[in-house]
């Protein structure tokens, strides 16, 4: 078991629930509402998880191998996109189920979180694949796994503010993983 596998399996479960929305009739509210919920709590508690377990261990890899402003500039991105989607998340509630702007809604959603996946399995996840040996990917896993067994029903949307973020993991970084000194990490 490897974190990153997990985030991937997570990935492929988001795009089957989004193309399953797409085969509903749309006069079937009630499928619709049922499967938009189970996805809109399912993008919640992975983007909580990711910010939570594998973005700090992220950051800590990439400082300890000096490559703080790769694993930065990614981990910025991603919380700028777990905000986006999550903004998109709330359009759709904005919406009665099965009409043309709630398909729109939902499109967009769609849109922002394929966006992020295809950033984060390009940059975040190979970089941490290069960065933490495979005992480590495997113990961030189990913590992973019990994170979202834990959150089940979801967990509260809450935006995050990047640098704010970022700060507050980097206090977190043991002094072992090099010579960062809080408030050191380049800003943009």
């Amino acid at each position: 078991m490897d974190i990153t596998e997990l985030i991937l399996d997570d990935h492929h479960e988001q795009r089957r629930l989004f193309a399953i929305l797409e085969q509903v009739d749309r006069t079937d509210t009630d499928a619709l509402s049922s499967i938009w919920n189970r996805l809109a709590a399912f993008l919640e508690l992975h983007a909580q998880a990711e910010e939570e377990i594998f973005y700090p261990a992220l950051l800590e890899r990439g400082i300890a191998a000096r490559r703080t402003s790769a694993v930065e500039d990614e981990t910025l991105d991603a919380i700028r996109d777990h905000n986006e989607i999550r903004d998109a998340v709330a359009d759709v509630a904005r919406h009665r189920v099965g009409t043309d702007d709630w398909y729109a809604a939902v499109a967009a959603a769609n849109l922002a979180n394929s966006d992020h996946m295809a950033e984060e399995e390009r940059e975040g996840l190979t970089e941490f694949r290069r960065l933490a040996a495979v005992p480590r990917r495997h113990r961030l896993a189990v913590t992973f796994a019990a994170y979202e067994a834990r959150h089940y029903a979801g967990v509260r949307p809450v935006d995050k503010d990047p640098d704010g973020y970022i700060d507050a993991v980097e206090k977190q970084v043991p002094a072992a993983t090099g010579s960062l000194t809080v408030g050191s990490l380049r800003r943009h």
